[in-house]
């Protein structure tokens, strides 16, 4: 069987080097290149959803390669796509370097300039370790194999919109269909996903932000078993900790919890930082929360703009999602689509916060009336967003699209 290479090389030069080599390797099947580190993901999650036969054995990263940093990039690969070997091809070959690309998942080095042996051997190696990989994920049903969980980010127009407790809701009726759900609290200084949930916790988010390799016994170190099956990672208690956690870190957590749960929600809160922008990039369905007045449809505008200019999210790339809707406002969502330019899910939630005063004040929204209209709701986006097993499948997940990261400095520049 032929060993399928897939070159990931962004300098137009170094791509003809390579594929001319590649195209003379014994068995080789050199596939089409790609040119960064955005078509790459995108490639590799495009094929593991058709089956994980269809990836390519090997990955071959270039150290230019952009716009995410190389090491960060076979991170994100080792994470999502543990069956495919990756090699980094690079000019420096020091010690230093060769451990720190070890540590990121990468199978081998190759160094620069290209040598027809040195390759042949490393490529062949990486190979018989990704058929042995795959013949052991094959022989193991317990292994969630795949382009992994699917991640939903809920954001809100403005603080009090009800942007946790859709994710509380979303989580809880992914959780019920029987999909493992993970319920993340990105919203770093003012998370309410603990009181919410009525949860005393000692570890957080920020426990895993200077952790390099988030092992699954580190993660649910973090992570704390809810009663109704959520497995919930915190923000931490103190607010200050939450600059701790960086794009960096956050894009590590939530590629950890994607290898791990079918369905991940994040609650990003209404402020946006380097983390909280890194995660919206990561998802595959990022949701806006807005109420049908002009405080918070300005304040979607306004956030959508900025997502749309630090390149975070395109405003056709977010679904609005309409809370406290009454036929009687002024303001439907059809005019907030036109105002926002973005999609609007089909499903709104009803005002009637009178379901929900009991649970808010006793901190248990887990515990919301089962005919109440407003969790009936929720949970009807739920199967909308294709969160629920028996609803159609990501047919809300924007093409199961993953976005790479700029760094936010590099947004706020652009923003300018």
């Amino acid at each position: 069987m032929p060993t399928r290479i897939l070159p990931a090389v962004g300098d137009a030069d170094a791509v003809r080097s390579l594929t001319t080599l590649l195209s003379q390797l014994p068995d080789a099947e050199p596939v089409v290149p790609v040119t960064d580190s955005t078509q790459l993901i995108d490639t590799l999650a495009r094929l593991a959803s058709e089956s994980i036969d269809e990836l390519p054995e090997v990955v071959v990263v270039h150290e230019r390669i952009g716009p995410v940093p190389a090491l960060e990039l076979i991170r994100e690969v080792a994470l999502r796509f543990p069956a495919v070997g990756v090699i980094l091809v690079t000019s420096d070959v020091s010690p230093g370097l060769f451990q720190a690309a070890m540590d990121y998942g990468a199978r081998g080095l190759i160094s620069l300039p290209l040598g027809y042996e040195e390759l042949a051997t490393r490529v062949h190696a990486v190979a018989q370790w990704s058929v042995g990989v795959r013949r052991h994920l094959g022989a193991a049903t317990d292994v969630f194999t795949g382009v992994g969980g699917t991640v939903v980010t809920v954001s809100g127009a403005k603080g009090g919109v009800g942007a946790t407790t859709t994710a509380i809701q979303l989580a809880l009726a992914a959780q019920a269909s029987g999909r493992t759900t993970a319920l993340l609290d990105m919203d770093l200084q003012t998370g309410d996903v603990a009181s919410y949930l009525d949860v005393q916790f000692r570890r957080s988010v920020a426990d895993l932000a200077t952790i390099t390799d988030i092992s699954p016994r580190v993660l649910a170190d973090a992570v704390f078993p809810h009663d109704t099956g959520l497995a919930l990672l915190l923000a931490p208690g103190e607010g200050e900790r939450g600059e701790e956690v960086t794009e960096r870190a956050a894009r590590q957590i939530v590629s950890a919890l994607r290898s791990r749960y079918e369905v991940v929600l994040v609650d990003c809160g209404a402020q946006l930082s380097g983390a909280g922008a890194a995660v919206v990039e990561m998802a595959d369905t990022a949701l806006l929360v807005t109420t049908p007045d002009v405080v918070a449809v300005r304040g979607a505008k306004r956030a959508v703009r900025m997502w749309d200019r630090l390149q975070v999210r395109k405003a056709e790339e977010t679904t609005v999602v309409v809370n406290r809707h009454s036929r009687s406002t002024e303001i439907q969502p059809a005019l907030i689509q036109k105002i926002t330019g973005t999609g609007v899910a089909a499903t709104v939630i009803p005002a009637n916060f009178k379901e929900l005063q009991g649970a808010v004040d006793a901190g248990r929204v887990h515990e919301l009336d089962a005919k109440g209209t407003v969790k009936q709701a929720l949970w009807t986006l739920a199967g909308e967003l294709g969160l629920v097993k028996g609803s159609e499948a990501n047919s809300h997940r924007n093409g199961g699209r993953e976005r790479s990261a700029l760094t936010f400095r590099r947004r706020r520049e652009l923003g300018r």
